[in-house]
């Protein structure tokens, strides 16, 4: 049975005061300076609330999780979505802005299988739906997808972009310009020139 409610819990923004809280300091000090304590202080609520919404702190780190994996799906369909959608899901997959804490669920992970096991759910889904809607496009284009199979095509794009994340997250940029220059000329024989900016990406 769930402890009773604290008197703050009526808040409407207490739950996702913990949620960003939780990001916030995984972001700016690693996930092992989560603690109920520090995510209330951080939330600015009582540290009740942690356990009344989600229990023990591996749900916690659950629940943040699922939050930015649904950012992530919701990045995804919209380029899939878009007018050119190989240029907006090469700008997607090299959007880096939640690779620092996609770092910190790995390394979380390590620890907590309930995590792991959650991540490894999350990425069976999403690159499923990466290689159905990427087999769709190919399709529509009369690529030869003997050829070109979708998941490799898929994964090809993916490798690259990670690659060379890490790689810049350290300083090296080296050949970069180069790579991105060749999977662009591709996209471009299929799509043509990007029409628009880079799509701005959901937060």
């Amino acid at each position: 049975m769930p402890p009773k409610r604290p008197n703050d819990a009526g808040e409407p923004d207490a739950r996702t005061a913990l949620l960003d809280a939780v990001e916030q300091l995984m972001l700016r000090e690693g996930y092992a300076a989560v603690t109920s304590r520090r995510v209330a202080a951080e939330a600015g609520v009582n540290p009740g609330l942690v356990y009344y919404y989600f229990g023990p702190m591996e749900n916690l780190f659950v629940e943040v999780f699922r939050r930015s994996a649904a950012r992530m799906l919701g990045r995804q369909a919209d380029a899939l979505a878009s007018a050119q959608p190989l240029w907006a899901l090469w700008d997607a997959i090299r959007d880096q802005t939640n690779t620092a804490l996609v770092l910190e669920f790995l390394a979380l992970g390590n620890h907590h299988k309930v995590v792991m096991d959650e991540m490894m759910d999350f990425s069976i889904q999403f690159r499923r739906l990466q290689f159905e809607g990427l087999s769709k496009i190919l399709a529509r284009y009369e690529l030869d997808t003997e050829k070109w199979p979708p998941e490799a095509v898929m994964l090809f794009m993916d490798g690259i972009a990670r690659f060379m994340g890490e790689e810049q997250t350290y300083g090296l940029d080296l050949g970069h310009a180069k790579a991105v220059a060749v999977v662009e000329r591709l996209i471009t024989e299929f799509e043509g020139k990007r029409r628009v900016g880079r799509r701005r990406v959901r937060r």
